[in-house]
């Protein structure tokens, strides 16, 4: 009897393999792909309700490097927070957690616009939300006689909205002086360090002694010219310089304090 020749070996047997693969790598895709359009889509709802909260505040601004933390899709740098954290959720960056900080500062930049509505239109203060936090700029016109640092008692009841809000957060709060470029050289203040410094001072004084908020939330900084936030080149400008910023700090800007502070207790 003639023995059968054996089959011959199949050689595609692979392709069965490299199919399920690729059937494989392309289900992994699809579903990234899907992902990353669903927190594209949830981060530019966040991202168009922040803006549209801080259109409605037409007097206070929100520079290009805090927008650009809180826009809701990567841009050609890389900025944003759409796929910040990824479809798997990765941890949060530095970026997300300060756009965290800025967002719980929201409520009190709404709250104060609304109070000191009239001041603002005034122009006696200026409302700004920075990357270290929530600005309330008072301008010396409005709170100080020129070259002096007595708080000016018709600022009062501006002061006690002011202290109302910060007695209700938790936020250490930072006072600075600023003047303007103009040497200055009276019987009471020699350069104006001492000015800057004496009216961080005087705000301070007002807010603990008169309205009982405790000193130990407060830092004093006197920064004389140094830091202008308009040219000092006009009348106009100068104007804007000569300021105290009551700054409340975001909680990012002190967990590195903290940590210190509860490295030593241990």
């Amino acid at each position: 009897m003639k023995k059968e020749a054996p089959p011959p070996e199949n050689h595609e047997r692979w392709l069965v393999s490299y199919a399920d693969f690729i059937t494989l790598l392309f289900a992994f895709f699809v579903v990234m792909f899907a992902s990353s359009q669903t927190d594209k889509s949830r981060a530019k709802q966040v991202s168009e309700a922040v803006e549209k909260a801080l259109k409605d505040g037409s007097s206070f601004s929100v520079p290009p490097a805090v927008a650009k933390i809180l826009g809701g899709t990567v841009d050609d740098k890389g900025q944003g927070n759409a796929m910040m954290r990824g479809p798997g959720g990765a941890q949060h960056t530095p970026k997300e957690s300060q756009q965290e900080n800025l967002l719980e500062l929201l409520p009190s930049l709404k709250r104060l616009t609304k109070d000191l509505e009239d001041d603002i239109k005034a122009g006696k203060l200026e409302l700004r939300l920075e990357a270290r936090g929530l600005v309330i700029s008072l301008r010396e016109s409005a709170f100080f006689p020129s070259g002096g640092d007595a708080l000016d008692k018709g600022s009062y009841p501006t002061m006690k909205k002011l202290a109302s809000v910060i007695g209700s957060l938790p936020n250490p709060i930072q006072l600075e002086g600023h003047t303007d470029s103009v040497p200055i050289h009276n019987s009471r203040f020699k350069s104006n360090w001492e000015l800057s410094c004496a009216r961080g001072i005087a705000v301070l004084d007002t807010l603990c002694d008169d309205f009982h908020l405790p000193y130990d939330r407060f830092s004093v900084v006197g920064r004389a010219e140094t830091v202008p936030v308009d040219s000092n080149e006009t009348p106009q400008g100068r104007a804007r310089n000569r300021r105290v910023d009551v700054v409340i700090v975001n909680s990012l800007r002190i967990q590195p304090a903290e940590a210190v502070k509860a490295a030593v207790k241990k």
